[in-house]
């Protein structure tokens, strides 16, 4: 039998284990999660909204109770428009399983129905086959996957009716297809990731990079069908939160004056509206002296994607970025198939350190594949610090489920 041939044999028997072990530790992930969730939930609640529910109540915290309302009622008030429609769809649409085999309130059955779809999004298999396809080294892959399953926020990735199970799942499958170059698929899953979360727009660059840029940094040539099409395909990324902000002026600002004054601004958009009004959203708003601890909690990941993302970009900016056959020798860390990712979780550490409420990177890492492959990069690089984050990640998760569980920040 040929070398080549035995090797890959070797390789895809390899990668087989490792999809069947990662499934079943997965699934171990989760019952251990929800274990210690039903145990924190018997400590004293900070806040007893959750008994307004007769089933599902560890799970109705912090936005669930926004999710829920947009599921019953529709957008009633004016700072719900900040959550986009997609979690209160699936809540909805699952509410109908749920009843077929759970009788209860309406509410208690979209609770639950929302839970059960959040318990579906498994993103461990498609982000093995995504760090596969980049550090091409299965054993790196498997690495980053077992990192994986220690998120920084537990509850909400894995049982919650939040939009992070869903926005994760569907952006790891839209990068996975990127990286096929099944452009259509992939603006789908992005599509679909964008209804469950605004910064869903910025995925629309997976596709612009793929399609445009790096074939133009290759051969310096742009087809004019290639950027046509990606302009078609970055317009259905970007529908869900453009059709969201028209539904939001056809309900504000079609009536008579007066209406809001967010309408007459250029664009009118209820969501900057909103952030801004409720949530003190905007630039250097949280750069104040009593945020200081939620900086704190966020550092961790923060920190860790600011440093993968400076190595990849100072060492690799533009030999790397034009470079094709000869990735296979290089630093599985400086690849130019991971440009994408490296740029799309820079963009996202600015916005979040300077334009947001920076803690909620403790929700919105799992969602950036560079999130662990920078842990990977450093438990190799820097292994005392790679080894932290580790110890960091697996403490501040169980700290995350008893917060939740009592109802406490952050979430």
């Amino acid at each position: 039998m040929p070398l080549t041939t035995t090797t890959t044999t070797k390789n895809a028997l390899i990668v087989h284990r490792h999809q069947s072990l990662l499934l079943r530790l997965a699934v171990l992930s989760r019952a251990v999660t929800f274990i210690l969730l039903q145990l924190a939930v018997r400590l004293a609640l900070f806040d007893a909204s959750p008994l307004l529910v007769s089933a599902g109540r560890p799970f109705l915290r912090w936005d669930t109770f926004h999710f829920l309302h947009v599921a019953e009622q529709g957008y009633a008030y004016e700072h719900e428009w900040a959550f986009f429609p997609g979690v209160p769809i699936v809540m909805r649409a699952m509410a109908r399983l749920v009843r077929l085999v759970h009788t209860s309130e309406h509410r208690s059955d979209l609770l639950l129905g929302g839970v059960a779809a959040a318990v579906t999004c498994d993103t461990t298999r498609t982000f093995y086959a995504l760090s596969l396809h980049h550090l091409q080294t299965p054993q790196l892959a498997f690495l980053a996957s077992l990192l994986s399953l220690l998120p920084s926020s537990p509850v909400t990735l894995q049982y919650a009716p939040y939009s992070e199970p869903f926005f994760t799942y569907f952006s790891y499958k839209g990068m996975l297809s990127c990286a096929r170059e099944q452009w259509i698929l992939a603006a789908i899953f992005f599509a679909i990731a964008g209804s469950f979360r605004s910064n869903g727009i910025f995925l629309s660059g997976f596709l612009l990079w793929g399609m445009v840029i790096q074939p133009y940094l290759q051969s310096g040539k742009m087809a004019p069908g290639t950027l046509l099409a990606s302009i078609g395909l970055t317009a259905l990324v970007t529908s869900p939160f453009i059709y969201h902000q028209y539904a939001a002026f056809a309900a504000f600002c079609t009536t008579p004056m007066p209406y809001p004054d967010w309408c007459d601004h250029i664009p009118p958009s209820i969501y900057t509206h909103v952030q801004s009004k409720y949530w003190n959203v905007g630039f250097f708003r949280y750069w104040v002296t009593p945020q200081i601890p939620n900086f704190l909690i966020a550092a961790p990941p923060l920190l860790g994607l600011c440093a993968f993302s400076a190595h990849y970009l100072t060492r690799n900016l533009y030999s790397r970025l034009c470079a094709t056959s000869s990735d296979k020798d290089n630093d599985p860390f400086l690849r130019s198939s991971i440009a994408p990712h490296i740029l799309h979780a820079s963009l996202i550490c600015v916005i979040l350190l300077f334009a947001s409420h920076t803690q909620i990177v403790l929700r919105l890492a799992a969602s950036m594949p560079a999130t662990y492959w920078a842990a990977v990069w450093l438990m190799f690089a820097h292994p005392v610090w790679g080894f932290s984050w580790v110890l960091w990640s697996f403490s501040w998760g169980l700290i995350a489920i008893i917060l939740w569980g009592v109802f406490l920040p952050p979430a």
